[in-house]
C-alpha cells in the first residue's frame, strides 16, 4: 500500500510538473509577449512624460522670471493709474455736486409747480363738489317747498328779478 501511494504522489508529481511546463509555454507563447510590449510602451510613456515635464518646468522658469518683470511693469502703471484715477474722482467729485446742486434746485421749483398746480385742481374739485352739493340740496328743498307748479312759477320769477348777471 505504501508503494501504491508512493507510486501514486510520483506519478501525480509527474503530471502536475507537465501542466506546468505546458501552462508556461503557452503563457510564454501568449501572453508573456503582450504582457512585456505593455510593459514597455508604458516605460516608454513615463520616460517621454519625464522629458515633458523637465521641459515644462523649464518653460515654466522662464515664465517665472518674465512674469516677474511683468509684475514690476505692472505695478509701476498701477502706481500711476492710482494718481490719475485720484485726479479725475476729485474732478468728477466737483462736478457732480454743482450738477446735484442745480438739480436739486430744478427739483424743487417743479416740485413747489407741481403742489400749486394740484392744490388749484383740489381747489376746484372742492367748488364743484360743493357747488353740486349745494344745487342737490337745493332742489331738494325747492321739490319740497315747491310741490305745485303755480308755486315752483312765482318762484322762478322772483328769482330771476333779484339775480344780476354777471
Amino acid at each position: 500500500m505504501e508503494k501504491l501511494i508512493s507510486e501514486f504522489s510520483f506519478g501525480l508529481f509527474f503530471w502536475q510538473l507537465l501542466i506546468f511546463v505546458g501552462l508556461l509555454f503557452l503563457l510564454r507563447k501568449y501572453a508573456w509577449k503582450p504582457i512585456l510590449t505593455a510593459v514597455d510602451e508604458r516605460e516608454t510613456s513615463i520616460k517621454e512624460a519625464l522629458a515633458s515635464a523637465e521641459a515644462a518646468r523649464l518653460e515654466m522658469e522662464s515664465l517665472q522670471s518674465d512674469n516677474q518683470r511683468i509684475l514690476k511693469e505692472a505695478r509701476a502703471e498701477k502706481e500711476s493709474l492710482l494718481k490719475e484715477a485720484k485726479a479725475t474722482r476729485n474732478e468728477i467729485i466737483t462736478a457732480a455736486k454743482e450738477e446735484a446742486k442745480t438739480e436739486a434746485q430744478k427739483i424743487m421749483t417743479q416740485a413747489q409747480e407741481s403742489i400749486q398746480n394740484e392744490k388749484r385742481a383740489a381747489i376746484n374739485e372742492l367748488k364743484n363738489q360743493v357747488s353740486t352739493l349745494a344745487m342737490d340740496i337745493a332742489e331738494k328743498v325747492l321739490q319740497k317747498e315747491l310741490e305745485n307748479k303755480d308755486k315752483q312759477l312765482n318762484y322762478v320769477d322772483q328769482l330771476l328779478k333779484e339775480t344780476e348777471l354777471k
